[in-house]
Protein backbone atom coordinates (compact mmCIF):
# COMPACT_ATOMS: atom_id res chain seq x y z
CA UNK A 1 0.00 0.00 0.00
CA UNK A 2 1.47 3.56 -0.98
CA UNK A 3 1.86 5.64 1.55
CA UNK A 4 3.64 8.78 0.09
CA UNK A 5 6.62 9.65 -2.40
CA UNK A 6 8.17 12.38 -3.73
CA UNK A 7 10.72 13.70 -6.27
CA UNK A 8 14.45 14.78 -5.11
CA UNK A 9 16.74 17.00 -7.06
CA UNK A 10 18.85 14.45 -8.07
CA UNK A 11 19.48 10.47 -8.96
CA UNK A 12 18.38 8.79 -6.42
CA UNK A 13 20.76 5.95 -4.66
CA UNK A 14 20.30 5.38 -1.40
CA UNK A 15 18.03 5.51 1.72
CA UNK A 16 18.05 4.49 4.94
CA UNK A 17 15.71 4.95 8.44
CA UNK A 18 17.77 5.88 11.71
CA UNK A 19 18.37 2.89 13.72
CA UNK A 20 18.04 4.62 17.11
CA UNK A 21 15.70 5.31 19.51
CA UNK A 22 13.86 8.62 19.90
CA UNK A 23 15.21 8.78 15.98
CA UNK A 24 13.27 6.40 14.32
CA UNK A 25 11.21 9.06 12.45
CA UNK A 26 14.28 10.25 10.48
CA UNK A 27 15.15 8.74 6.95
CA UNK A 28 18.08 10.11 4.89
CA UNK A 29 18.54 9.94 1.52
CA UNK A 30 21.14 10.93 -1.10
CA UNK A 31 21.79 11.29 -4.79
CA UNK A 32 24.33 11.62 -7.13
CA UNK A 33 24.30 12.73 -10.48
CA UNK A 34 26.77 13.16 -13.57
CA UNK A 35 27.20 15.94 -15.02
CA UNK A 36 29.19 15.20 -18.84
CA UNK A 37 30.66 17.08 -21.25
CA UNK A 38 34.06 18.57 -21.38
CA UNK A 39 34.80 18.90 -17.37
CA UNK A 40 32.50 16.59 -16.31
CA UNK A 41 31.67 17.09 -12.52
CA UNK A 42 29.80 14.37 -10.18
CA UNK A 43 27.36 16.26 -7.91
CA UNK A 44 24.81 15.15 -5.02
CA UNK A 45 22.51 15.44 -1.71
CA UNK A 46 21.68 14.35 1.65
CA UNK A 47 18.09 14.82 2.20
CA UNK A 48 16.88 14.23 6.17
CA UNK A 49 12.93 13.32 6.45
CA UNK A 50 10.65 13.21 9.11
CA UNK A 51 8.07 10.22 8.16
CA UNK A 52 5.98 11.36 11.38
CA UNK A 53 4.28 8.59 13.21
CA UNK A 54 3.80 4.81 11.58
CA UNK A 55 0.57 4.72 11.54
CA UNK A 56 -0.09 7.73 9.73
CA UNK A 57 3.79 8.11 7.66
CA UNK A 58 4.52 11.31 5.36
CA UNK A 59 7.76 12.94 3.93
CA UNK A 60 8.34 15.96 5.93
CA UNK A 61 11.54 17.18 4.19
CA UNK A 62 13.71 18.35 7.07
CA UNK A 63 16.76 19.70 5.20
CA UNK A 64 18.82 19.03 2.36
CA UNK A 65 22.99 18.65 2.20
CA UNK A 66 24.28 19.87 -1.23
CA UNK A 67 27.76 17.76 -1.46
CA UNK A 68 29.61 15.39 -3.80
CA UNK A 69 27.82 12.79 -5.81
CA UNK A 70 27.07 10.61 -2.78
CA UNK A 71 27.36 6.79 -3.41
CA UNK A 72 26.15 5.37 -0.25
CA UNK A 73 25.15 6.56 3.54
CA UNK A 74 24.49 4.61 6.78
CA UNK A 75 23.70 5.57 10.05
CA UNK A 76 25.69 4.53 13.14
CA UNK A 77 24.84 1.14 14.31
CA UNK A 78 25.52 1.99 18.70
CA UNK A 79 26.82 5.52 20.42
CA UNK A 80 26.10 8.78 19.48
CA UNK A 81 23.35 9.27 16.12
CA UNK A 82 25.89 9.57 13.44
CA UNK A 83 25.26 9.19 9.47
CA UNK A 84 27.80 8.63 7.45
CA UNK A 85 28.68 9.33 3.71
CA UNK A 86 31.00 7.86 0.99
CA UNK A 87 31.14 9.69 -1.92
CA UNK A 88 32.89 10.54 -5.62
CA UNK A 89 35.77 12.93 -4.37
CA UNK A 90 36.92 9.99 -2.32
CA UNK A 91 35.54 11.33 0.94
CA UNK A 92 34.19 10.16 3.69
CA UNK A 93 31.61 12.31 5.88
CA UNK A 94 30.09 11.81 8.88
CA UNK A 95 27.13 13.90 10.24
CA UNK A 96 25.68 14.00 13.81
CA UNK A 97 22.24 15.21 14.80
CA UNK A 98 21.75 18.64 15.91
CA UNK A 99 18.61 19.21 17.74
CA UNK A 100 17.24 22.32 18.65
CA UNK A 101 13.57 23.39 20.15
CA UNK A 102 13.11 26.41 17.44
CA UNK A 103 14.31 24.27 14.53
CA UNK A 104 14.02 20.34 15.18
CA UNK A 105 16.57 17.85 14.10
CA UNK A 106 19.01 18.33 11.39
CA UNK A 107 22.62 16.84 10.40
CA UNK A 108 25.49 18.93 11.03
CA UNK A 109 29.24 17.32 9.40
CA UNK A 110 31.45 17.11 12.11
CA UNK A 111 34.65 15.18 10.00
CA UNK A 112 35.22 14.87 6.43
CA UNK A 113 38.24 13.15 4.90
CA UNK A 114 39.84 12.34 1.82
CA UNK A 115 40.94 9.03 2.67
CA UNK A 116 41.95 8.54 -1.24
CA UNK A 117 41.90 9.39 -5.21
CA UNK A 118 39.59 6.64 -6.34
CA UNK A 119 35.60 7.41 -5.47
CA UNK A 120 34.55 5.68 -2.47
CA UNK A 121 31.74 3.82 -3.28
CA UNK A 122 30.15 1.78 -0.26
CA UNK A 123 30.65 1.63 3.52
CA UNK A 124 29.52 0.22 6.47
CA UNK A 125 29.99 0.64 10.38
CA UNK A 126 31.27 -1.69 12.87
CA UNK A 127 28.76 -2.92 15.44
CA UNK A 128 30.34 -0.44 18.06
CA UNK A 129 30.57 2.48 15.67
CA UNK A 130 34.09 3.08 16.00
CA UNK A 131 35.30 2.32 12.72
CA UNK A 132 34.02 2.43 9.20
CA UNK A 133 34.93 0.29 6.40
CA UNK A 134 35.14 1.77 2.64
CA UNK A 135 35.35 0.26 -0.80
CA UNK A 136 37.11 1.89 -3.35
CA UNK A 137 36.84 1.85 -7.31
CA UNK A 138 40.53 1.09 -7.61
CA UNK A 139 39.72 -2.28 -6.51
CA UNK A 140 41.01 -1.25 -2.80
CA UNK A 141 39.09 -1.65 0.87
CA UNK A 142 39.97 0.58 3.50
CA UNK A 143 39.22 0.66 7.10
CA UNK A 144 38.83 4.34 8.87
CA UNK A 145 38.62 5.02 12.44
CA UNK A 146 36.26 7.45 13.73
CA UNK A 147 37.26 8.89 17.25
CA UNK A 148 36.13 11.92 19.44
CA UNK A 149 34.72 13.19 15.85
CA UNK A 150 37.95 12.82 13.65
CA UNK A 151 38.85 10.31 11.18
CA UNK A 152 42.05 8.49 10.09
CA UNK A 153 42.66 5.76 7.69
CA UNK A 154 44.15 2.99 9.46
CA UNK A 155 43.89 -0.23 6.87
CA UNK A 156 44.33 0.09 3.12
CA UNK A 157 44.47 -3.17 0.80
CA UNK A 158 44.19 -4.27 -2.57
CA UNK A 159 41.83 -6.91 -2.35
CA UNK A 160 39.98 -7.12 -5.89
CA UNK A 161 40.64 -6.22 -9.33
CA UNK A 162 37.87 -4.01 -10.09
CA UNK A 163 35.20 -2.01 -8.07
CA UNK A 164 34.52 -2.60 -4.42
CA UNK A 165 31.11 -2.06 -4.77
CA UNK A 166 30.09 -3.79 -1.03
CA UNK A 167 31.73 -4.13 2.43
CA UNK A 168 30.45 -4.90 5.42
CA UNK A 169 31.88 -5.75 8.58
CA UNK A 170 31.03 -9.13 10.51
CA UNK A 171 28.10 -8.27 13.22
CA UNK A 172 29.47 -10.88 15.88
CA UNK A 173 33.69 -10.78 15.24
CA UNK A 174 34.15 -6.68 14.10
CA UNK A 175 37.88 -8.20 13.34
CA UNK A 176 36.36 -9.61 9.76
CA UNK A 177 35.31 -7.38 7.48
CA UNK A 178 33.47 -8.60 4.05
CA UNK A 179 34.01 -7.22 0.63
CA UNK A 180 32.51 -7.88 -2.99
CA UNK A 181 33.38 -6.67 -6.29
CA UNK A 182 32.73 -6.13 -10.20
CA UNK A 183 35.42 -9.47 -10.08
CA UNK A 184 32.94 -11.32 -8.88
CA UNK A 185 35.21 -12.23 -5.83
CA UNK A 186 33.37 -12.64 -2.63
CA UNK A 187 35.93 -12.09 0.34
CA UNK A 188 36.58 -12.21 4.13
CA UNK A 189 39.39 -10.27 5.34
CA UNK A 190 40.67 -10.37 9.23
CA UNK A 191 41.97 -6.54 9.70
CA UNK A 192 44.26 -7.41 12.98
CA UNK A 193 47.19 -7.50 10.95
CA UNK A 194 47.28 -6.38 7.27
CA UNK A 195 44.49 -7.86 5.32
CA UNK A 196 46.42 -7.97 2.35
CA UNK A 197 48.27 -11.04 3.98
CA UNK A 198 45.35 -12.07 5.79
CA UNK A 199 42.52 -12.99 4.14
CA UNK A 200 40.12 -15.61 5.29
CA UNK A 201 38.38 -16.56 2.57
CA UNK A 202 37.46 -15.93 -0.58
CA UNK A 203 34.61 -17.30 -3.48
CA UNK A 204 35.64 -16.57 -6.89
CA UNK A 205 33.52 -19.54 -8.77
CA UNK A 206 29.61 -19.35 -7.32
CA UNK A 207 28.61 -15.48 -8.48
CA UNK A 208 28.25 -15.31 -11.96
CA UNK A 209 28.21 -11.28 -12.07
CA UNK A 210 29.95 -8.68 -9.92
CA UNK A 211 28.82 -8.92 -6.50
CA UNK A 212 26.80 -5.47 -5.52
CA UNK A 213 25.41 -6.25 -1.86
CA UNK A 214 26.98 -8.17 1.42
CA UNK A 215 24.22 -7.80 3.93
CA UNK A 216 25.14 -10.31 7.50
CA UNK A 217 22.34 -11.48 9.10
CA UNK A 218 21.29 -9.82 12.66
CA UNK A 219 19.49 -12.80 13.99
CA UNK A 220 21.98 -15.99 12.76
CA UNK A 221 26.00 -15.27 13.32
CA UNK A 222 26.88 -17.76 10.54
CA UNK A 223 24.31 -16.44 7.94
CA UNK A 224 25.24 -13.37 5.12
CA UNK A 225 22.90 -12.80 2.33
CA UNK A 226 24.98 -11.40 -0.81
CA UNK A 227 22.98 -10.13 -4.01
CA UNK A 228 24.91 -10.14 -7.56
CA UNK A 229 24.18 -8.51 -11.31
CA UNK A 230 23.26 -12.53 -11.83
CA UNK A 231 20.06 -11.13 -10.46
CA UNK A 232 20.13 -14.13 -7.76
CA UNK A 233 20.20 -13.66 -3.86
CA UNK A 234 22.36 -16.08 -2.05
CA UNK A 235 22.82 -17.40 1.13
CA UNK A 236 26.05 -18.59 2.74
CA UNK A 237 27.05 -20.30 5.82
CA UNK A 238 30.21 -18.84 7.14
CA UNK A 239 31.64 -22.09 8.01
CA UNK A 240 31.38 -23.65 4.67
CA UNK A 241 31.67 -20.41 2.38
CA UNK A 242 32.73 -23.07 -0.44
CA UNK A 243 29.07 -23.01 -1.64
CA UNK A 244 25.38 -21.22 -0.51
CA UNK A 245 23.40 -22.52 2.17
CA UNK A 246 20.65 -22.52 -0.08
CA UNK A 247 21.76 -24.07 -3.21
CA UNK A 248 18.13 -22.77 -4.82
CA UNK A 249 19.15 -19.20 -4.34
CA UNK A 250 16.84 -16.78 -5.04
CA UNK A 251 15.79 -15.64 -8.49
CA UNK A 252 15.18 -11.79 -8.31
CA UNK A 253 14.72 -11.32 -11.95
CA UNK A 254 16.76 -8.26 -11.62
CA UNK A 255 20.26 -7.26 -10.55
CA UNK A 256 20.71 -7.54 -6.47
CA UNK A 257 21.58 -4.25 -5.20
CA UNK A 258 20.50 -3.84 -1.64
CA UNK A 259 19.23 -6.10 0.60
CA UNK A 260 18.25 -4.92 4.25
CA UNK A 261 17.21 -7.55 6.89
CA UNK A 262 13.66 -7.03 9.00
CA UNK A 263 14.53 -5.42 11.94
CA UNK A 264 11.84 -8.02 13.77
CA UNK A 265 11.38 -11.33 11.34
CA UNK A 266 14.19 -13.27 11.08
CA UNK A 267 14.78 -14.20 7.14
CA UNK A 268 12.89 -11.75 5.62
CA UNK A 269 14.78 -8.98 3.67
CA UNK A 270 14.03 -6.26 1.26
CA UNK A 271 15.86 -6.17 -1.84
CA UNK A 272 16.34 -3.59 -4.75
CA UNK A 273 16.81 -5.59 -8.05
CA UNK A 274 17.88 -3.08 -9.72
CA UNK A 275 15.78 -2.88 -13.58
CA UNK A 276 13.32 -5.04 -11.68
CA UNK A 277 12.08 -2.82 -8.35
CA UNK A 278 11.96 -4.24 -4.85
CA UNK A 279 11.44 -7.21 -3.51
CA UNK A 280 10.89 -8.99 -0.18
CA UNK A 281 12.01 -12.71 -0.31
CA UNK A 282 11.65 -14.97 2.61
CA UNK A 283 14.67 -17.47 3.77
CA UNK A 284 13.98 -20.46 5.93
CA UNK A 285 14.68 -23.67 6.36
CA UNK A 286 16.87 -23.73 3.71
CA UNK A 287 14.31 -22.90 0.99
CA UNK A 288 13.80 -19.15 -0.39
CA UNK A 289 10.80 -17.68 -1.85
CA UNK A 290 9.72 -14.28 -3.20
CA UNK A 291 7.03 -12.99 -0.84
CA UNK A 292 5.75 -9.69 -2.54
CA UNK A 293 7.28 -7.27 -5.55
CA UNK A 294 6.95 -3.64 -5.95
CA UNK A 295 7.48 -1.84 -9.17
CA UNK A 296 5.66 1.37 -8.67
CA UNK A 297 9.39 2.63 -9.44
CA UNK A 298 10.14 3.08 -13.24
CA UNK A 299 13.69 3.84 -13.11
CA UNK A 300 16.51 1.66 -11.96
CA UNK A 301 15.85 0.05 -8.24
CA UNK A 302 18.91 1.22 -5.82
CA UNK A 303 17.72 2.47 -2.39
CA UNK A 304 15.47 0.14 0.20
CA UNK A 305 15.16 -0.07 3.72
CA UNK A 306 12.53 -0.84 7.03
CA UNK A 307 11.38 1.29 9.14
CA UNK A 308 12.41 0.19 12.74
CA UNK A 309 9.79 1.53 15.30
CA UNK A 310 9.25 -1.06 17.79
CA UNK A 311 5.20 -0.13 17.55
CA UNK A 312 3.88 -0.91 14.82
CA UNK A 313 1.40 -2.65 13.35
CA UNK A 314 2.32 -2.78 9.87
CA UNK A 315 6.21 -2.57 8.14
CA UNK A 316 6.90 0.55 6.25
CA UNK A 317 9.52 0.45 3.39
CA UNK A 318 11.48 3.50 1.68
CA UNK A 319 12.51 2.92 -1.64
CA UNK A 320 14.18 5.33 -3.91
CA UNK A 321 15.23 4.89 -7.75
CA UNK A 322 17.63 6.72 -9.77
CA UNK A 323 16.67 8.43 -12.98
CA UNK A 324 13.03 9.46 -12.23
CA UNK A 325 14.76 10.52 -8.91
CA UNK A 326 11.33 9.39 -6.93
CA UNK A 327 11.32 8.00 -3.17
CA UNK A 328 8.46 6.25 -1.60
CA UNK A 329 7.14 4.92 1.27
CA UNK A 330 4.54 1.93 1.44
CA UNK A 331 3.32 -1.02 3.11
CA UNK A 332 4.02 -4.75 2.15
CA UNK A 333 0.72 -6.06 1.86
CA UNK A 334 1.44 -9.67 2.32
CA UNK A 335 1.24 -10.88 6.29
CA UNK A 336 5.31 -11.18 6.17
CA UNK A 337 5.36 -12.88 9.85
CA UNK A 338 3.62 -16.33 8.02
Amino acid sequence: MDAAHCYLEGNADAVEFCPHEAYENLLAASTYTLQEGDRPSRSGSVYLFDVGDVEDVSLNLLQKIDTAGVFDIRWSRGGDVALAQADADGCVRVYKIDATEDKGNSLKEVSGEKISSSMCLCLDWNPSSTSIVVGLSDGSASVVSFTDSNLETVQEWKGHDFEVWTASFDLKNPNLVYTGSDDCKFSCWDIRDNPANNRAFQNSKVHTMGVCCISPSPSDPYSIFTGSYDETLRVWDTRSVSRPVNETSVSLGGGVWRIKHHPSLSGVVLAACMHNGFAVAKVSDGKGEVMETYNKHKSLAYGADWYRGKDQKRSVVATCSFYDRLLRLWMPETDLST
